[in-house]
């Protein structure tokens, strides 16, 4: 029988602990239902004394009370500027390991975060596999609250998101799909952009450099240039690309 999506999800998430974290590292911890895998193993081999003066850097409120739950000593950014590695999953991942990340509305911490560790360890299953980056997941875009329809006009307007559909994040932040009459507001007290492609991006560097500088932009959900390694479950078992890995075969 193929396995679940959930059995794949912890197959990677397990796999990144035990191939990237050792004692004595400073870790970085994503936030999403794969990242969700990659605590739990970091915290089973904390608690069996298979890993020692570990400190862990959450990427939000939920993966902080799980890391705590489980007994994961923290710390911030404030304390500690350089990481480690940094495990996370991903919404879409490119043939240039590109990614659209933040569909759980944890972008910022994430990149603010995963940004700065040594190496970046992206965990997903086949199905975030995908020729280019935008039909097959809505593109975040955290933005400020003030006059935030202004800037979501202005973000609907940019050349390289030209023809996209510009929709603000309705009920949790932690989902792209509006479940409350409320507007969804971010851990740092923001609002998120849903950008919705029926093309692929053409340009990611131009997307990424338009929006990031678009006054009343927070950041967005384009991870480019950061991932080390992607660790991918499917069907056939468990593929990786990038550093130490295959060259993307998608």
């Amino acid at each position: 029988m193929a396995p679940t999506q959930d059995e794949l999800k912890k197959l990677v998430g397990y796999k990144s602990v035990d191939d990237h974290v050792e004692s004595g590292m400073v870790v970085g911890l994503g936030t999403g239902s794969t990242a969700y895998f990659a605590v739990e193993r970091l915290g089973q081999k904390i608690a069996s004394g298979e890993l020692t003066d570990i400190v862990a850097i959450p990427t939000s409120v939920r993966t902080k009370e799980q890391a705590e739950s489980l007994k994961i000593p923290l710390c911030t950014l404030n304390e500690k500027s350089i990481l480690d590695v940094a495990i996370d999953g991903a919404d879409e991942v490119d043939p240039d390991l590109a990614l659209v990340k933040g569909g759980g509305g944890a972008l910022l911490r994430e990149k603010m975060v995963e940004v700065m560790a040594k190496k970046f360890v992206v965990i997903v299953d086949e199905s975030k596999l995908c020729k280019g980056l935008g039909p097959g997941f809505p593109l975040p875009v955290e933005i400020t609250p003030f006059c935030h329809m202004h800037t979501l006009r202005t973000i609907a307007d940019l050349p390289s998101v030209k023809g996209c559909e510009a929709v603000l994040r309705m009920g949790s932040s932690s989902t792209n799909k509006p479940d409350g009459d409320e507007i969804a507001v971010t851990d740092n007290g923001n609002y998120i952009v849903d950008l919705h492609f029926k093309e692929p991006i053409k340009d990611v560097n131009a997307a990424a450099s338009e929006l990031k500088n678009t006054v009343g932009v927070v950041d967005h959900g384009l991870f480019v240039g950061m991932s080390y390694q992607v660790i991918v479950a499917g069907s056939d078992g468990i593929k990786v690309a990038g550093t130490g890995g295959e060259k993307a075969w998608w």
